[in-house]
């Protein structure tokens, strides 16, 4: 499989801040805004996996810095928002990437897990945005939000996540029409299999009901991180100028049908 091509300096001048950076989708993009020639703040609440990122961004176009937090906390959002804008002077590009997932039976969903899937899927993009809004304004920016196809179907087993999903498409549409009169854009992609650890490692209950589950599963192979990264640069780039309030699937035909 043949990863999607640079566009060099696609992004000189810009300044990105995309969070769940220390692996999959986060993790690629950061690399591919860097490579385009933008200056990125990683962030993620993974350090190690940070630090690898760093080493790996050595050489590239633009310069990537990293800040570990947890971004269920408010407090840490408009931190790392006021961070970069710190390290780079600007912001151009929010790419809200960090989330976590799980799967339950309902009645099985403990209230701590519940409230943290929200916290991390949910309220941190709110946060983040509400955060970043104003440095946006400034430059004429965006945002690009990672959904899931799980946010536009509903999917057995899931019904915290594709809760949390079906918000971040909410907040993206809503926000793009209080924005509509500004130059700032909102925008979402809503993947469907990555192969990513969070996927790879996913786990269902033991005795699930497999034709359930197996409304969800595409024929097609999984997407990359790279196939999601490529997608954002282009919605995040003066490229995607046309592209407001959009939620782009990248799903293998999930949910075309």
């Amino acid at each position: 499989m043949t990863t999607p091509s640079l566009v060099p300096e696609r992004f000189a001048g810009r300044v990105a801040l995309v969070t769940g950076a220390a692996s999959g989708i986060g993790r690629a993009t950061a690399l591919r805004l860097a490579a385009e020639g933008a200056d990125v703040l990683a962030h993620d609440v993974a350090a190690a996996g940070l630090a690898t990122l760093a080493d790996e961004a050595k050489g590239l176009d633009g310069a990537v810095t990293t800040r570990a937090g947890d971004l269920s906390d408010p407090a840490e959002c408009r931190a790392a928002v006021a961070a970069c804008v710190a390290a780079h002077g600007r912001l151009d590009v929010l790419a809200n990437v960090a989330g976590i997932a799980r799967a339950d039976h309902l009645a099985e969903v403990e209230e701590a897990a519940y409230r943290r899937m929200m916290a991390v899927n949910v309220d941190a993009p709110f946060f983040l945005c509400q955060a970043a809004l104003p440095h946006l304004r400034e430059s004429g920016g965006n945002v690009v939000n990672i959904a899931s196809n799980a946010g536009l179907t509903g999917t057995a087993y899931t019904v915290v996540y594709s809760m949390t999903k079906g918000a971040v498409v909410q907040l993206t549409r809503s926000l793009a029409m209080e924005l509509l009169k500004t130059p700032v854009r909102v925008n979402a992609i809503a993947p469907g299999m990555v192969s990513t650890a969070l996927v790879h490692g996913f786990q269902m209950p033991a005795d699930v009901d497999g034709d359930l589950v197996g409304r969800y599963m595409s024929p097609r192979p999984m997407a990359t991180p790279d196939d999601i990264a490529a997608l954002l640069a282009f919605v995040a780039s003066d490229d995607g100028r046309n592209v407001h309030g959009a939620i782009l699937s990248s799903d293998a035909g999930l949910t075309a049908g």
